[in-house]
């Protein structure tokens, strides 16, 4: 019996959009900025502008076009994923590690993990996050009712205050 993390759509970038695109478009392709679900064409695999980290560009995968409304688009957009610099197979690593750990993982854990800045694992978690969350969980405590705790502690050492130097205490000598 093979692991699900030897599933392509965890390694592969191009066979990442293809699984992202039988999940967000069950009924074949549609276009985000005008609707249409004719005249839309998938366009070869194309390469982002050079940067530092890629001299030559990095390949763009799923791309479409609407020849309606002359727009590209890929099945990221309207999702979690779109906006985002990382990788869709790093996303689906993310979220499989996120749903299948028995008590969740940590940004420090997927910073590890899968070798992405700390930044970049703290925005996937909470986008993956955010994402799982239906709004149905009533607020703390019930509704309009109040919550208390057993010990909160505020302040700290004056010592240990840095927008002020410390005073000397005064004392009166008798």
């Amino acid at each position: 019996m093979s692991s699900v993390l030897s599933e392509p759509y965890f390694h592969d970038e191009e066979k990442a959009f293809e699984a992202l695109e039988r999940i967000v478009w069950p009924n074949g392709p549609h276009c985000p900025h005008c609707g249409a679900t004719d005249r839309l064409n998938r366009l070869a695999p194309q390469r982002s502008k050079p940067s530092k980290k890629h001299p030559t560009g990095r390949p763009v995968y799923g791309l479409w076009k609407c020849y309606h409304c002359r727009g590209q688009f890929t099945a990221r957009k309207g999702t979690l994923f779109e906006e985002s610099h990382v990788e869709l197979h790093i996303w689906f690593q993310a979220a499989h590690l996120l749903c299948s750990s028995k008590k969740g993982i940590s940004s420090n854990q997927l910073h590890r993990v899968l070798g992405v800045t700390l930044k970049t694992a703290w925005v996937m978690s909470h986008r993956l996050r955010a994402a799982m969350d239906d709004g149905m969980l009533p607020p703390l405590g019930g509704e309009g009712a109040k919550v208390e705790v057993d010990e909160t502690y505020i302040g700290g050492k004056s010592t240990n205050r840095h927008h002020q130097p410390p005073q000397a205490p005064t004392r009166a000598w008798p």
